[in-house]
Protein backbone atom coordinates (compact mmCIF):
# COMPACT_ATOMS: atom_id res chain seq x y z
CA UNK A 1 0.00 0.00 0.00
CA UNK A 2 1.49 3.35 -1.02
CA UNK A 3 0.47 6.87 0.14
CA UNK A 4 -0.06 7.67 -3.85
CA UNK A 5 -3.47 5.23 -4.08
CA UNK A 6 -6.99 5.19 -3.79
CA UNK A 7 -6.63 2.18 -1.23
CA UNK A 8 -4.74 4.31 0.99
CA UNK A 9 -7.00 7.33 0.63
CA UNK A 10 -9.87 4.66 2.36
CA UNK A 11 -7.76 2.98 4.77
CA UNK A 12 -6.28 6.13 6.29
CA UNK A 13 -9.61 8.01 6.33
CA UNK A 14 -11.31 4.78 8.09
CA UNK A 15 -8.38 5.05 10.20
CA UNK A 16 -9.10 8.52 11.55
CA UNK A 17 -12.32 7.73 11.76
CA UNK A 18 -11.99 5.10 14.17
CA UNK A 19 -8.75 7.61 16.00
CA UNK A 20 -11.80 9.92 16.74
CA UNK A 21 -14.42 7.53 18.37
CA UNK A 22 -14.76 7.52 21.94
CA UNK A 23 -12.95 4.21 22.57
CA UNK A 24 -9.95 4.04 25.60
CA UNK A 25 -6.30 4.46 24.30
CA UNK A 26 -5.65 1.39 24.34
CA UNK A 27 -8.29 0.06 22.29
CA UNK A 28 -7.00 2.75 19.80
CA UNK A 29 -3.47 1.52 20.50
CA UNK A 30 -4.45 -2.03 19.42
CA UNK A 31 -6.31 -0.02 16.45
CA UNK A 32 -2.97 1.84 14.95
CA UNK A 33 -1.19 -1.59 15.82
CA UNK A 34 -3.60 -3.79 14.03
CA UNK A 35 -3.90 -0.98 11.26
CA UNK A 36 -0.01 -1.15 10.71
CA UNK A 37 0.35 -4.55 10.04
CA UNK A 38 -2.47 -4.43 7.56
CA UNK A 39 -0.97 -1.95 5.78
CA UNK A 40 2.74 -3.80 5.66
CA UNK A 41 0.83 -6.56 4.64
CA UNK A 42 -0.32 -5.39 1.82
CA UNK A 43 3.17 -6.17 0.13
CA UNK A 44 3.50 -9.27 0.73
CA UNK A 45 1.57 -10.88 4.33
CA UNK A 46 4.28 -13.35 4.95
CA UNK A 47 6.69 -11.07 5.54
CA UNK A 48 4.99 -9.91 8.84
CA UNK A 49 6.44 -12.60 10.82
CA UNK A 50 9.63 -11.21 10.28
CA UNK A 51 8.62 -7.71 11.43
CA UNK A 52 6.69 -9.52 14.27
CA UNK A 53 9.73 -11.75 15.14
CA UNK A 54 11.59 -8.41 15.26
CA UNK A 55 9.89 -6.26 17.54
CA UNK A 56 9.43 -9.65 19.99
CA UNK A 57 13.40 -10.37 20.14
CA UNK A 58 14.56 -6.89 20.69
CA UNK A 59 11.51 -5.83 23.17
CA UNK A 60 12.68 -8.79 25.72
CA UNK A 61 16.25 -8.57 24.98
CA UNK A 62 16.49 -5.00 25.26
CA UNK A 63 14.63 -5.21 28.53
CA UNK A 64 17.40 -7.88 29.32
CA UNK A 65 20.44 -5.76 28.38
CA UNK A 66 19.38 -2.72 30.87
CA UNK A 67 18.42 -4.86 34.11
CA UNK A 68 21.37 -7.08 33.52
CA UNK A 69 24.72 -6.53 35.27
CA UNK A 70 27.21 -8.77 34.56
CA UNK A 71 29.22 -7.39 31.33
CA UNK A 72 29.55 -10.23 29.81
CA UNK A 73 26.06 -11.47 29.91
CA UNK A 74 25.39 -7.70 28.57
CA UNK A 75 27.74 -8.03 25.50
CA UNK A 76 26.39 -11.71 24.76
CA UNK A 77 23.01 -10.13 24.60
CA UNK A 78 23.59 -7.38 22.74
CA UNK A 79 25.27 -9.82 20.00
CA UNK A 80 22.44 -11.85 20.06
CA UNK A 81 20.07 -8.52 18.60
CA UNK A 82 23.02 -7.59 16.04
CA UNK A 83 22.89 -10.95 14.57
CA UNK A 84 19.48 -11.15 14.89
CA UNK A 85 18.90 -7.52 13.05
CA UNK A 86 21.39 -7.64 11.16
CA UNK A 87 21.71 -11.34 10.12
CA UNK A 88 18.01 -10.68 8.32
CA UNK A 89 19.03 -7.80 7.03
CA UNK A 90 21.96 -9.41 5.36
CA UNK A 91 20.17 -12.63 4.11
CA UNK A 92 17.34 -10.86 2.58
CA UNK A 93 19.46 -7.68 1.06
CA UNK A 94 22.75 -8.77 0.29
CA UNK A 95 22.38 -12.76 0.53
CA UNK A 96 22.54 -12.79 -3.59
CA UNK A 97 25.17 -9.49 -3.57
CA UNK A 98 27.77 -11.67 -0.94
CA UNK A 99 27.30 -15.19 -3.49
CA UNK A 100 27.58 -12.94 -6.53
CA UNK A 101 30.57 -11.92 -5.32
CA UNK A 102 31.76 -14.65 -3.76
CA UNK A 103 31.37 -16.63 -7.14
CA UNK A 104 33.70 -13.95 -8.91
CA UNK A 105 36.05 -14.03 -6.59
CA UNK A 106 36.52 -18.29 -6.86
CA UNK A 107 36.61 -18.56 -10.35
CA UNK A 108 39.06 -15.74 -10.65
CA UNK A 109 41.19 -18.49 -8.60
CA UNK A 110 40.36 -21.19 -10.88
CA UNK A 111 37.78 -22.84 -9.67
CA UNK A 112 34.89 -23.43 -11.34
CA UNK A 113 31.58 -22.94 -9.16
CA UNK A 114 28.37 -21.66 -10.61
CA UNK A 115 25.39 -21.97 -8.53
CA UNK A 116 21.90 -21.49 -9.04
CA UNK A 117 21.03 -17.51 -8.21
CA UNK A 118 18.81 -17.32 -5.14
CA UNK A 119 15.31 -16.25 -5.18
CA UNK A 120 15.16 -14.03 -2.61
CA UNK A 121 12.51 -11.16 -2.30
CA UNK A 122 13.15 -8.42 0.03
CA UNK A 123 11.00 -7.56 2.68
CA UNK A 124 9.69 -3.74 2.30
CA UNK A 125 11.11 -1.36 4.32
CA UNK A 126 13.39 -4.07 6.32
CA UNK A 127 16.20 -1.89 6.26
CA UNK A 128 14.23 0.91 8.18
CA UNK A 129 12.74 -0.56 10.72
CA UNK A 130 15.94 -2.87 11.49
CA UNK A 131 17.61 0.77 11.93
CA UNK A 132 14.40 1.12 14.56
CA UNK A 133 15.25 -1.60 16.48
CA UNK A 134 18.77 -2.03 16.56
CA UNK A 135 18.78 1.82 18.00
CA UNK A 136 16.56 0.72 20.76
CA UNK A 137 18.93 -2.16 21.92
CA UNK A 138 22.08 -0.21 21.44
CA UNK A 139 20.65 2.55 23.75
CA UNK A 140 19.31 -0.14 26.32
CA UNK A 141 23.53 -1.83 26.37
CA UNK A 142 24.62 1.42 26.96
CA UNK A 143 21.50 2.72 29.57
CA UNK A 144 20.89 6.21 27.32
CA UNK A 145 17.34 5.53 28.73
CA UNK A 146 14.52 3.74 30.28
CA UNK A 147 13.03 0.37 28.60
CA UNK A 148 9.69 0.66 27.15
CA UNK A 149 7.11 -0.92 29.41
CA UNK A 150 4.84 -1.88 27.27
CA UNK A 151 4.97 -4.37 24.57
CA UNK A 152 2.10 -2.41 22.81
CA UNK A 153 3.64 0.68 22.74
CA UNK A 154 6.83 -0.66 21.83
CA UNK A 155 5.26 -2.43 18.79
CA UNK A 156 3.24 0.20 17.56
CA UNK A 157 6.81 2.03 17.94
CA UNK A 158 8.27 -0.19 15.67
CA UNK A 159 5.52 -0.96 13.19
CA UNK A 160 3.62 2.71 13.22
CA UNK A 161 2.34 2.74 9.56
CA UNK A 162 3.68 6.16 8.48
CA UNK A 163 6.94 5.85 9.21
CA UNK A 164 7.08 1.51 8.97
CA UNK A 165 8.57 1.29 5.38
CA UNK A 166 10.41 4.24 4.39
CA UNK A 167 11.23 6.68 7.51
CA UNK A 168 11.95 8.76 8.74
CA UNK A 169 14.44 6.36 11.24
CA UNK A 170 12.91 7.32 14.48
CA UNK A 171 14.00 6.41 18.30
CA UNK A 172 12.05 5.13 21.24
CA UNK A 173 12.42 9.21 23.07
CA UNK A 174 10.61 10.41 20.09
CA UNK A 175 7.83 8.30 19.54
CA UNK A 176 7.13 6.02 23.00
CA UNK A 177 6.62 8.95 24.75
CA UNK A 178 3.65 9.66 22.72
CA UNK A 179 1.65 6.45 22.76
CA UNK A 180 1.99 6.24 26.80
CA UNK A 181 -0.08 9.49 26.77
CA UNK A 182 -3.99 9.50 24.66
CA UNK A 183 -2.74 11.82 21.58
CA UNK A 184 -5.86 12.68 18.98
CA UNK A 185 -5.08 15.73 16.46
CA UNK A 186 -6.24 19.57 17.45
CA UNK A 187 -7.98 21.09 14.43
CA UNK A 188 -4.17 23.12 13.58
CA UNK A 189 -2.51 19.70 13.82
CA UNK A 190 -5.44 18.04 11.45
CA UNK A 191 -4.88 21.20 8.61
CA UNK A 192 -1.44 20.95 9.26
CA UNK A 193 -1.00 17.44 8.65
CA UNK A 194 -3.77 17.84 5.80
CA UNK A 195 -1.30 20.23 3.88
CA UNK A 196 1.51 18.54 4.22
CA UNK A 197 -0.07 15.24 2.76
CA UNK A 198 -1.18 17.35 -0.29
CA UNK A 199 2.41 19.02 -0.35
CA UNK A 200 3.89 15.32 -0.23
CA UNK A 201 1.50 13.99 -3.14
CA UNK A 202 1.90 16.98 -5.16
CA UNK A 203 6.11 16.83 -5.14
CA UNK A 204 5.75 12.82 -5.77
CA UNK A 205 2.93 12.38 -8.27
CA UNK A 206 3.05 15.71 -10.27
CA UNK A 207 6.80 16.36 -9.76
CA UNK A 208 8.79 13.23 -9.45
CA UNK A 209 6.03 10.62 -11.41
CA UNK A 210 4.71 12.84 -13.91
CA UNK A 211 7.31 15.56 -14.70
CA UNK A 212 10.78 14.28 -13.87
CA UNK A 213 10.66 10.23 -14.44
CA UNK A 214 10.07 10.00 -18.18
CA UNK A 215 13.83 12.23 -18.75
CA UNK A 216 15.65 10.21 -16.18
CA UNK A 217 14.47 6.41 -17.08
CA UNK A 218 15.18 7.55 -21.05
CA UNK A 219 18.44 8.73 -20.11
CA UNK A 220 19.96 6.49 -18.02
CA UNK A 221 18.00 3.80 -19.89
CA UNK A 222 20.18 4.64 -23.20
CA UNK A 223 22.29 1.86 -24.36
CA UNK A 224 24.80 4.03 -25.73
CA UNK A 225 26.82 7.22 -25.77
CA UNK A 226 24.26 10.40 -25.17
CA UNK A 227 24.32 14.22 -26.44
CA UNK A 228 25.81 15.92 -23.49
CA UNK A 229 23.00 18.07 -23.09
CA UNK A 230 20.55 15.15 -23.03
CA UNK A 231 22.99 13.60 -20.82
CA UNK A 232 22.84 16.82 -18.15
CA UNK A 233 19.10 16.56 -18.41
CA UNK A 234 18.50 13.01 -17.61
CA UNK A 235 20.86 13.45 -14.09
CA UNK A 236 19.66 16.74 -13.32
CA UNK A 237 15.71 14.69 -13.88
CA UNK A 238 17.05 12.13 -11.61
CA UNK A 239 18.42 14.82 -9.14
CA UNK A 240 14.83 16.47 -8.62
CA UNK A 241 12.75 12.97 -9.15
CA UNK A 242 14.77 11.44 -6.27
CA UNK A 243 14.19 14.52 -4.04
CA UNK A 244 10.29 14.95 -4.69
CA UNK A 245 10.10 11.43 -4.21
CA UNK A 246 12.09 10.66 -1.29
CA UNK A 247 11.18 14.15 0.62
CA UNK A 248 7.70 13.56 -1.09
CA UNK A 249 7.20 10.24 1.02
CA UNK A 250 8.60 11.92 4.49
CA UNK A 251 6.15 15.11 3.99
CA UNK A 252 3.29 12.40 3.90
CA UNK A 253 4.65 10.22 6.47
CA UNK A 254 4.40 13.40 8.75
CA UNK A 255 1.63 14.39 8.20
CA UNK A 256 -0.31 11.93 8.26
CA UNK A 257 0.89 11.36 11.96
CA UNK A 258 -0.03 14.80 12.29
CA UNK A 259 -3.73 13.85 11.85
CA UNK A 260 -3.64 11.44 14.37
CA UNK A 261 -1.94 13.63 16.53
CA UNK A 262 1.74 12.65 16.56
CA UNK A 263 4.90 14.39 15.82
CA UNK A 264 7.97 12.95 13.79
CA UNK A 265 11.42 14.14 13.51
CA UNK A 266 11.90 15.89 9.69
CA UNK A 267 14.11 14.14 7.17
CA UNK A 268 14.79 17.10 4.80
CA UNK A 269 15.30 20.62 5.13
CA UNK A 270 16.05 21.97 1.51
CA UNK A 271 19.34 20.07 1.00
CA UNK A 272 19.95 21.60 -2.72
CA UNK A 273 20.50 24.94 -0.64
CA UNK A 274 23.54 23.44 1.09
CA UNK A 275 26.84 25.09 1.58
CA UNK A 276 29.14 22.58 1.34
CA UNK A 277 29.14 18.44 1.97
CA UNK A 278 28.69 18.46 5.61
CA UNK A 279 25.66 20.96 5.44
CA UNK A 280 24.22 17.86 3.02
CA UNK A 281 24.14 15.48 5.52
CA UNK A 282 22.76 17.91 7.83
CA UNK A 283 19.40 18.29 5.17
CA UNK A 284 19.39 15.04 3.26
CA UNK A 285 17.55 11.98 4.64
CA UNK A 286 18.82 13.90 8.13
CA UNK A 287 17.64 10.63 10.22
CA UNK A 288 19.53 8.36 8.43
CA UNK A 289 22.51 10.69 8.61
CA UNK A 290 22.17 11.25 12.74
CA UNK A 291 21.62 7.62 12.86
CA UNK A 292 24.85 6.65 11.09
CA UNK A 293 26.72 9.69 13.02
CA UNK A 294 25.48 8.15 16.54
CA UNK A 295 25.42 4.52 15.90
CA UNK A 296 28.64 3.93 13.62
CA UNK A 297 30.96 7.17 13.17
CA UNK A 298 31.27 8.02 17.19
CA UNK A 299 31.25 4.99 18.24
CA UNK A 300 34.70 4.29 15.46
CA UNK A 301 35.94 7.09 17.49
CA UNK A 302 34.71 10.07 15.35
CA UNK A 303 37.55 12.85 15.75
CA UNK A 304 38.55 12.53 18.84
CA UNK A 305 41.22 10.01 17.72
CA UNK A 306 43.52 11.95 15.51
CA UNK A 307 42.93 13.38 12.15
CA UNK A 308 43.81 10.43 10.16
CA UNK A 309 41.66 8.10 12.29
CA UNK A 310 38.75 10.82 11.91
CA UNK A 311 39.51 10.37 8.00
CA UNK A 312 39.05 6.71 8.50
CA UNK A 313 36.19 7.17 10.15
CA UNK A 314 34.28 9.30 7.93
CA UNK A 315 35.12 7.10 4.87
CA UNK A 316 33.64 3.87 6.46
CA UNK A 317 30.56 5.58 7.84
CA UNK A 318 29.84 6.53 3.91
CA UNK A 319 30.76 3.46 2.82
CA UNK A 320 28.64 1.31 4.98
CA UNK A 321 25.62 4.72 4.18
CA UNK A 322 26.18 3.56 0.92
CA UNK A 323 26.24 -0.05 1.08
CA UNK A 324 22.59 0.69 3.06
CA UNK A 325 21.41 1.70 -0.02
CA UNK A 326 21.69 -1.05 -1.91
CA UNK A 327 23.27 -4.11 -3.11
CA UNK A 328 25.47 -2.58 -5.70
CA UNK A 329 29.06 -1.83 -5.77
CA UNK A 330 27.89 1.19 -7.59
CA UNK A 331 26.14 2.10 -4.30
CA UNK A 332 29.19 1.82 -2.76
CA UNK A 333 30.90 4.75 -4.92
CA UNK A 334 28.27 6.38 -3.92
CA UNK A 335 29.42 6.72 -0.49
CA UNK A 336 33.07 6.37 -1.38
CA UNK A 337 32.55 9.95 -3.29
CA UNK A 338 30.53 11.45 -0.65
CA UNK A 339 33.17 10.59 1.99
CA UNK A 340 35.73 11.99 -0.86
CA UNK A 341 33.96 15.15 -0.48
CA UNK A 342 33.96 14.98 3.04
CA UNK A 343 37.51 14.31 3.30
CA UNK A 344 38.47 17.33 0.64
CA UNK A 345 36.17 20.28 3.12
CA UNK A 346 38.02 19.03 6.14
CA UNK A 347 41.62 19.44 4.74
CA UNK A 348 40.41 23.32 3.28
CA UNK A 349 38.51 23.55 6.94
CA UNK A 350 41.65 22.60 8.67
CA UNK A 351 44.23 24.49 5.98
CA UNK A 352 42.41 27.60 6.76
CA UNK A 353 42.15 27.33 10.53
CA UNK A 354 46.10 26.76 10.18
CA UNK A 355 46.24 30.04 7.95
CA UNK A 356 44.09 32.04 10.34
CA UNK A 357 45.89 34.53 12.20
CA UNK A 358 46.56 34.64 15.95
CA UNK A 359 44.05 36.31 18.11
CA UNK A 360 45.69 39.09 19.12
CA UNK A 361 46.64 40.15 15.56
CA UNK A 362 42.66 39.68 14.67
CA UNK A 363 41.52 42.88 14.53
CA UNK A 364 38.00 43.21 16.31
CA UNK A 365 35.51 43.31 13.92
CA UNK A 366 33.03 46.32 14.14
CA UNK A 367 28.93 44.96 15.20
CA UNK A 368 28.19 48.31 13.63
CA UNK A 369 29.50 49.44 10.04
CA UNK A 370 27.89 51.91 8.04
CA UNK A 371 24.14 52.21 6.95
CA UNK A 372 25.51 51.96 2.97
CA UNK A 373 28.03 49.35 3.43
CA UNK A 374 26.04 46.83 5.78
CA UNK A 375 23.50 45.85 2.86
CA UNK A 376 26.08 45.41 0.65
CA UNK A 377 28.50 43.53 2.51
CA UNK A 378 25.71 41.15 3.65
CA UNK A 379 24.83 41.01 -0.18
CA UNK A 380 28.75 39.72 -0.89
CA UNK A 381 27.94 36.99 1.69
CA UNK A 382 24.75 35.73 0.66
CA UNK A 383 25.99 35.63 -3.32
CA UNK A 384 29.70 34.01 -2.01
CA UNK A 385 27.71 31.36 -0.56
CA UNK A 386 24.76 30.99 -3.27
CA UNK A 387 27.59 30.34 -5.13
CA UNK A 388 29.04 27.52 -3.41
CA UNK A 389 25.47 25.89 -2.75
CA UNK A 390 25.71 25.81 -6.71
CA UNK A 391 28.93 24.11 -6.71
CA UNK A 392 28.06 21.33 -4.05
CA UNK A 393 24.93 21.02 -5.93
CA UNK A 394 26.98 20.58 -8.73
CA UNK A 395 28.70 17.56 -7.30
CA UNK A 396 25.90 15.99 -6.03
CA UNK A 397 24.86 15.65 -9.49
CA UNK A 398 27.92 13.46 -10.41
CA UNK A 399 26.97 11.17 -6.85
CA UNK A 400 23.80 10.50 -8.51
CA UNK A 401 25.12 8.77 -11.21
CA UNK A 402 26.56 6.24 -9.61
CA UNK A 403 23.27 5.94 -7.34
CA UNK A 404 20.90 5.68 -10.82
CA UNK A 405 22.98 3.94 -12.81
CA UNK A 406 22.50 -0.14 -12.85
CA UNK A 407 26.18 -0.85 -13.43
CA UNK A 408 29.95 1.00 -13.39
CA UNK A 409 29.15 0.93 -17.50
CA UNK A 410 26.18 2.61 -17.72
CA UNK A 411 27.76 4.75 -15.49
CA UNK A 412 30.77 5.40 -17.16
CA UNK A 413 29.01 6.03 -20.32
CA UNK A 414 27.14 8.78 -18.42
CA UNK A 415 30.06 10.82 -17.13
CA UNK A 416 31.74 10.00 -20.36
CA UNK A 417 28.96 12.41 -21.76
CA UNK A 418 28.58 14.49 -19.12
CA UNK A 419 31.90 15.70 -19.19
CA UNK A 420 32.76 14.95 -22.89
CA UNK A 421 31.83 15.79 -26.27
CA UNK A 422 30.65 12.67 -27.88
CA UNK A 423 30.52 12.14 -31.52
CA UNK A 424 27.26 11.13 -32.82
CA UNK A 425 26.06 10.90 -29.35
CA UNK A 426 22.36 10.16 -29.17
CA UNK A 427 19.94 13.15 -29.03
CA UNK A 428 16.29 11.63 -26.91
CA UNK A 429 14.99 14.39 -25.37
CA UNK A 430 12.69 16.64 -27.37
CA UNK A 431 13.18 20.49 -26.48
CA UNK A 432 9.60 20.48 -24.85
CA UNK A 433 10.82 18.23 -22.35
CA UNK A 434 14.40 19.86 -21.75
CA UNK A 435 12.93 23.32 -21.04
CA UNK A 436 10.40 21.35 -18.87
CA UNK A 437 13.58 19.66 -16.77
CA UNK A 438 14.98 23.01 -16.97
CA UNK A 439 12.40 25.22 -15.40
CA UNK A 440 11.56 22.69 -12.61
CA UNK A 441 15.17 22.60 -11.78
CA UNK A 442 16.23 26.18 -11.58
CA UNK A 443 12.52 26.70 -9.51
CA UNK A 444 13.87 23.96 -7.53
CA UNK A 445 17.10 25.28 -6.24
CA UNK A 446 16.21 28.81 -5.66
CA UNK A 447 13.30 27.99 -3.68
CA UNK A 448 15.86 25.60 -1.76
CA UNK A 449 17.56 28.43 -1.30
CA UNK A 450 14.96 30.82 -0.51
CA UNK A 451 13.29 28.45 2.55
CA UNK A 452 16.91 27.18 3.58
CA UNK A 453 16.08 28.50 7.05
CA UNK A 454 12.39 28.06 7.49
CA UNK A 455 10.23 25.92 7.53
CA UNK A 456 6.98 25.23 4.76
CA UNK A 457 4.54 25.17 8.15
CA UNK A 458 6.41 28.40 9.14
CA UNK A 459 5.39 30.47 5.96
CA UNK A 460 1.80 29.10 5.51
CA UNK A 461 1.16 30.01 8.94
CA UNK A 462 2.36 33.50 8.03
CA UNK A 463 0.40 33.74 4.64
CA UNK A 464 -2.74 35.20 4.10
CA UNK A 465 -5.66 32.46 4.48
CA UNK A 466 -6.76 33.51 0.84
CA UNK A 467 -3.27 33.04 -0.74
CA UNK A 468 -2.75 29.47 1.19
CA UNK A 469 -6.10 28.41 0.09
CA UNK A 470 -5.30 29.64 -3.50
CA UNK A 471 -1.73 27.72 -2.95
CA UNK A 472 -3.50 24.85 -1.91
CA UNK A 473 -6.35 24.68 -4.38
CA UNK A 474 -3.67 24.71 -7.06
CA UNK A 475 -1.76 21.51 -6.49
CA UNK A 476 -4.50 19.61 -5.75
CA UNK A 477 -6.18 20.69 -8.93
CA UNK A 478 -2.87 19.45 -10.75
CA UNK A 479 -3.10 16.24 -8.62
CA UNK A 480 -6.33 15.59 -9.71
CA UNK A 481 -5.22 16.11 -13.51
CA UNK A 482 -2.27 14.67 -13.83
CA UNK A 483 -2.11 10.72 -14.98
CA UNK A 484 -2.82 8.30 -12.38
CA UNK A 485 -0.09 7.23 -10.48
CA UNK A 486 0.20 4.36 -7.85
CA UNK A 487 4.16 3.89 -8.58
CA UNK A 488 6.47 2.81 -5.14
CA UNK A 489 8.71 5.48 -3.69
CA UNK A 490 12.21 4.99 -4.97
CA UNK A 491 13.53 4.60 -1.51
CA UNK A 492 11.07 1.49 -0.71
CA UNK A 493 13.61 -0.82 -2.35
CA UNK A 494 15.97 -0.03 -0.12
Amino acid sequence: MVFNSYTFIVFFLIMLGLHNLPFSWKVKKINLLIASYIFYAAWNPPFILLLWLSTVVDFFVGRALYNQENKHKRKLLLVVSLIGNLGMLCFFKYGGFLLENFTHLVNLLGVNYHPAKPNIILPAGISFYTFTTLCYTIDMYKKRSKPVKSILDFSLFVTFFPHLVAGPIVRPPQLVPQFEMPHTATQKQLMQGLLLISLGLFMKVVLADSMLSDPANTVFGAKGPLNTLDAWMGVLAFSGQIFFDFAGYSTCAIGVASCLGFVLPENFLYPYAAVGFSDFWRRWHITLSAWLRDYLYIPLGGNRKGKFRTYINLMITMLLGGLWHGANWTFVVWGALHGLYLWIEKLIQDFRIRLKPEPELVPKPQVVVQGFMAPRFLKKVQSSNFFLALITFFMINVTWVFFRAPDFTSAWRMLTSMFSHVPNGAVLLTTLTIIKVSVIIVLMVIFHWLMRNTRVLTVANKMPWWLLGLIWSAMLILLILSQESSSTFIYFQF
